[in-house]
């Protein structure tokens, strides 16, 4: 059983580690400086220099197929480059990339939605949650109705990311109340902002936020249906699964930073005398905080890999979200409390980690669903424990 990472892997993670470190963390202290003052910790123009920078060093579209002028990297691979994003707090992403589910888009909307969202001309949202369903997905009830070529969308959508930038949105919409939501009776929808619809920014306890999606009477041409009609939840379920060993590896690099903050600063701050590192309370703290990054960090990789083999990674995944979650807030707590009231401050970053992981635990499935996946696969022989063994 071989854990060590290929020479290819090395070398892609080595190079990202290499452009967070020369190009992302110098902007650490600024953007700590703009949210202070309440702005945004980079411009839409300054994100978008630093993706075309990054491009340069051959960083464009880690999943996007090569067709497309992406790099099309394995799971691991791109877990290992998210665990190097996350390491600086600078709100940074790899430019070239799209909704999963854009790619069921047929020729024409891949020319007027896909193909611009890669080059970073359009901005896209997903929206499937509803005030009266989160993670009940399939108690839905915006409404499409068909009006002859047309359909005509009434709700609204909350907690949408991007969605207040956002220039279009895929909607996930009931199409055939007869219909359970997901046998059938919900479609995706490609719906330009043009088209009428508004957001609403809601302000959160992390540094920007989401929004809510309002539709009233928005007519939408039938040519715009993603996939095909009633293919709605299964598409939906789709982009939510993509990102469930994404939010871990990004939580590893946040822990590895935190982490070696908290070492620090107990090898130097000094107390009665002595560095705080010489006591007990201390040292298990860091102890307790490396075992389970570590722990979490093969629990990722391991769902990366499950990915890659093909094999579905709908167990192995959620064992990660819940487990990975779960460590990063529990680390930072205890990173703030190392630090004691300078981590408080909204001079270091440790405060603004402790807001920002919290939604760890809730968006893309929250821990609570985790545990249902969990627990049903097991309990009804979906899977076995220690499976991946057998």
């Amino acid at each position: 059983m071989d854990f060590a990472l290929s020479d290819e892997e090395r070398a892609v993670r080595d190079t990202v580690r290499s452009f967070i470190t020369k190009e992302v963390v110098p902007l650490e202290q600024e953007v700590l400086r703009r949210e202070r003052a309440h702005q945004p910790g980079l411009e839409p123009g300054e994100l978008r220099e630093l993706q075309l920078k990054a491009r340069k060093f051959g960083f464009w579209g880690l999943s996007t197929p090569q067709e497309y002028g992406g790099m099309d990297l394995s799971a691991v691979l791109q877990s290992l480059i998210w665990t190097e994003v996350g390491r600086s707090f600078v709100p940074f992403r790899f430019g070239g990339e799209a909704d999963n589910i854009l790619y069921y888009a047929d020729e024409a909307q891949r020319a007027e939605f896909l193909i611009p969202t890669i080059e970073g001309e359009r901005i896209s949202c997903f929206a499937i949650t509803e005030p009266g369903a989160g993670s009940d997905a399939a108690n839905i009830k915006l409404r499409a109705r068909r009006d002859g070529d047309d359909w005509v969308l009434n709700g609204e959508k909350t907690f949408i990311t991007n969605g207040h930038d956002a220039d279009f949105t895929i909607v996930v919409a009931v199409t055939d109340p007869d219909k359970d939501v997901r046998a059938g009776g919900s479609t995706a929808f490609l719906v330009d902002r043009s088209m009428g619809w508004r957001s609403e920014f809601i302000q959160t306890m992390g540094e920007g936020g989401p929004a809510s999606l309002i539709f009233d009477d928005v007519r939408v041409p039938a040519r715009n249906i993603l996939g095909e009609v009633g293919q709605g939840f299964e598409l939906g379920m789709k982009w939510i699964g993509r990102g469930r060993y994404i939010i871990p590896s990004h939580a590893l690099g946040i822990g590895e930073r935190a982490l070696q903050m908290a070492i620090d600063h107990a090898n130097t701050r000094e107390t009665f005398g002595r560095p705080i590192g010489v006591n007990q309370a201390i040292q298990w703290m860091i102890a307790d905080s490396e075992t389970e990054l570590e722990a979490a960090r093969w629990l990722t990789l391991r769902a990366a890999w499950t990915v890659d083999q093909g094999e579905d990674p709908r167990h192995s995944s959620s064992m990660a979200k819940l487990y990975g979650a779960g460590m990063i807030n529990r680390l930072v707590d205890r990173v703030m409390q190392v630090h004691g009231g300078m981590g408080y401050t909204r001079e270091l970053p440790i405060e603004r980690w402790y807001r920002q992981v919290r939604l760890f635990r809730i968006f893309e499935g929250t821990d609570e669903m985790q545990r249902l996946i969990i627990s049903r696969d097991l309990l009804r022989g979906y899977t076995k424990i220690g499976g991946h063994l057998a």
